[in-house]
């Protein structure tokens, strides 16, 4: 009987030391894999932005003739409103 518990606390202290080493190895490349993903999401950010400052203005001229038309009918909506408002009497401060 004391040579199966003593097999069984071999077995269950390899076991636990091998559960150890692999949780350090998980840890380990969870770290390295999070540092990767850092800098993959630094790099497409930096490069995403620098396509989007090329392609946004070309993409907003290609656009503009499906856009001008609601443009100028905002514009003229604003002229409208703004024309129609009584000019502000200035106010004369008393001391």
């Amino acid at each position: 009987m004391i040579t199966m518990s003593v097999l069984l606390m071999l077995f269950v202290g390899a076991w636990l030391a091998v559960a150890l080493i692999g949780t350090m190895f998980k840890l380990t490349f969870a770290l390295i894999g999070g540092l990767f993903h850092l800098v993959g999401a630094v790099l497409g950010l930096l490069f995403g932005g620098l396509a989007l400052l090329i392609v946004a203005p070309i993409v907003a001229l290609a656009l503009l003739p499906f856009c001008l038309p609601v443009i100028l009918l905002v514009a003229v909506i604003w002229a409208i409103a703004r024309s129609s408002r009584r000019p502000v009497a200035p106010t004369v401060a008393t001391h």
